[in-house]
């Protein structure tokens, strides 16, 4: 037959060109934590306003949008453009009128706080500034915490001023009204003005000359965060971000009655109907913004808890639509920022873990909960506005015996807060340490890498110290809180420079460090990696590979399995894998979507990228995309071992013609069989 006659050396050549394929490293690009992937179709950041014409264009204010402009539009479950810088607007207040929007500006050093800007529906251009607060040098704090339109006029809460200010919409100023610590705006039929005060939980109807006719009292709990008035069924909608978490509605045809609510009531923190923490179509967190079109379609923006530093990272965008009976027709969601999403060894990578919400799925996935209460942990430091931090949006994960640990820190942090569950709290994350802080016995700042492994240990690089603290996980008390031991210190080899990032895998018994010379950038990874193979058994000191990474300014790292995952700041996305054998490149991960995933810039922060190896033997590897207000999920099942590989062509170029009497089918069966598993054994 033609194989007896086929050489050694063409069937090498056969089986090589025949399984090439199958070596080739295969990964997907794939998003979570936004509705859409693409930089043209994303939703936007942190919106924490909002206003809605006729027509159903919404608009939405952010104080922050790395890419594009600070209001956002959208339509019919799409994104419409945007109008103004990234940086333009304070996010906290928004209105409109047929032809133009009022929006709160942003402190600028020209103008400072405190003013509005006035925007040309049709151009998006600026046409006119009102300076309405004395307070112009707030940069972080909303001054102007409400706005309304009515006819020819124009209504603006001055919040430090305890007033609200009147001009026409020309910006000539009319009168003043005084209030007490003013917020939301909404104006009615008869033109008289509603004014939400939050902090005292009551909203407060003035006349049109200013007169005050009457005062909602809502619950001393409640925080009024939104008003609208329904015109179509003459009622005033207030959210409310307090415990209820949903909107009460009220008749205003005369003296204010209570018609009813719309949403669950405790929101997301309900627990009757759905897990503490879990978010959903009427489980709302804080309503920011109510609204309707013409057609009657009800538009709700969420503002999920979190976020410290300034109001550009305070939570998230979460935009519901609903139709004339309250049914759920679409959602817009842009739930992260400047943050990370950790694969959940829990559920094999099928979950993501951020600072302060969980996502699953694919393809922008699914919003699962918001793991933050801010009402049973008002001191949960990732609500903490004087937070140095910039926010706790950077998580680190590990699930042990069914408890789950959480580790919570910000772009560049040398503090990390430490969170529990347990299933009396649902998602909702409890807080319980500080590092630097009392339960560590230490003041030091985390200035040379911090790890929590797989196993629920921490292995620290205190400033100053030149050691490695390794803090055993010594278990869990009665209420699921994890306990750690005394550390147990080891000398910073002193071939790695200054140490920058310590990893730790536990299942191979592996540490990995990073370190550099002549710099004192503590943030940077550096260009040295050290592996060391047996370091609990004993290797503190001979690192076998050492991986030099090359390429311009690493800024995080991760490792799984027997992979190192480089991310590199103001230069690429790439994601470079090295092998932790053998320490070569074994790929690089940058978009297998023809560019349909947006993986946006960089690597922007010291823990921005995360990875997991599931048990079918995929790696799952996260990245922060600040960029697209999203977090990019790779999926990588890496080729058979280059020794398999050779095992197979060796055979083949040894055996004689005698031997090869198999079929080409059963030779290539053969060979695919060791290709099937990069480690060992058949994928489930």
């Amino acid at each position: 037959m033609i194989l007896h006659r086929l050489g050694a050396a063409s069937l090498a050549l056969l089986l090589a060109a025949t399984v090439a394929p199958v070596c080739e490293a295969q990964y997907s690009t794939d998003w979570v934590a936004n509705t859409y992937g693409a930089s043209t179709t994303r939703v936007g950041n942190v919106a924490r306003s909002m206003w809605v014409a006729p027509e159903g264009v919404i608009y939405t204010s952010s104080m922050w949008d790395e890419n594009e402009g600070g209001v956002a539009l959208y339509q019919n479950g799409q994104s419409a453009g945007s109008i103004g810088g990234h940086a333009d607007f304070q996010g906290g207040a928004i209105t409109g009128n047929a032809t133009s929007l009022f929006v709160a500006m942003q402190y600028n050093a020209s103008y400072g706080s405190g003013s509005v800007g006035r925007y040309n529906r049709s151009s998006g251009a600026r046409d006119l500034l009102i300076g309405v607060s004395a307070d112009t040098t707030e940069k972080l704090a909303d001054v102007v915490t409400g706005l309304a339109t009515s006819g020819s006029l124009l209504y603006a809460s001055d919040f430090p001023g305890n007033r609200v200010r009147v001009y026409t919409t020309d910006g000539v100023w009319q009168s003043d009204i005084g209030v007490t610590g003013p917020g939301a705006l909404a104006v009615d039929a008869l033109g008289n003005l509603w004014v939400a005060q939050k902090s005292a939980g009551a909203v407060l109807e003035f006349s049109p000359g200013g007169q005050l006719l009457n005062t909602i009292q809502l619950a001393a709990t409640a925080r009024p965060s939104s008003l609208y008035f329904d015109a179509q069924n003459a009622q005033l909608m207030i959210g409310d971000s307090g415990p209820d978490m949903n909107i009460k509605i009220y008749n205003v045809t005369g003296a204010p009655a209570f018609a009813g609510t719309f949403g669950v009531q405790g929101g997301y923190l309900d627990s009757t109907t759905g897990v503490k923490g879990q978010v959903g179509a009427k489980r709302f967190t804080r309503v920011a913004g109510i609204g309707k079109d013409a057609a009657g379609t009800l538009y709700v923006l969420n503002n999920p808890w979190g976020g410290s530093w300034d109001l550009g990272r305070n939570g998230a965008t979460d935009l519901h639509a609903y139709d004339g009976a309250g049914n759920l027709r679409w959602m817009l969601q842009s739930l992260n920022f400047e943050g990370n999403g950790v694969p959940d060894p829990a559920t094999d990578g099928a979950r993501f873990y951020g600072g302060m919400n969980i996502y699953a799925g694919t393809a922008g996935g699914t919003f699962v909960a918001n793991t933050i209460d801010p009402i049973t942990y008002p001191n949960d430091p990732r609500i903490n506005l004087a937070d140095p931090a910039r926010g706790e949006h950077f998580a680190q994960l590990a699930s042990v015996n069914g408890q789950r640990i959480l580790v919570a820190a910000g772009q560049n942090p040398d503090t990390f807060y430490f969170f529990h569950f347990n299933a009396a709290s649902g998602y909702i994350a409890i807080p319980d340490y500080t590092l630097p802080g009392p339960a560590f016995n230490t003041t030091a700042p985390v200035r040379n890498g911090f790890c929590l492994d797989s196993k629920g240990d921490l292995w620290v690089g205190l400033d100053k110290t030149n050691v490695i603290s390794h803090y055993p996980l010594t278990g869990f008390d009665a209420n699921g809180q994890p306990l750690w031991g005394a550390a147990i210190t080891t000398p910073i080899p002193n071939t790695i420079g200054r140490l920058t990032r310590i990893i730790y895998l536990p299942e191979s018994d592996t540490m990995i460090l990073a370190g550099m010379t002549g710099s004192t950038d503590w943030t940077a990874v550096g260009s040295r990696v050290e592996v060391y193979h047996g370091w609990l058994a004993g290797n503190t000191g001979a690192p076998d590979p050492v991986i030099n990474l090359t390429s311009a300014n690493p800024k995080s790292i991760a490792a799984a399995g027997n992979e190192l995952f480089v991310g590199y700041v103001h230069t690429v996305p790439n994601i470079d894998a090295f092998n932790l054998t053998t320490g070569a490149l074994d790929t690089t991960l940058i978009d297998s979507s023809a560019n349909t995933v947006y993986v946006g810039n960089d690597v922007d922060s010291m823990y921005g990228l995360r990875a997991y190896r599931r048990s079918t033997g995929e790696y799952v590897v996260t990245k922060d995309n600040y960029n697209g207000t999203s977090i990019v999920v790779y999926r990588w099942t890496p080729p058979a071992s280059a020794t398999a590989m050779a095992a197979v062509r060796a055979s083949a170029a040894t055996s004689t013609s005698a031997s090869m009497t198999m079929t080409v089918a059963k030779a290539m069966k053969a060979a695919k069989a060791l290709l099937v598993s990069p480690f060992g054994a058949k994928s489930k």
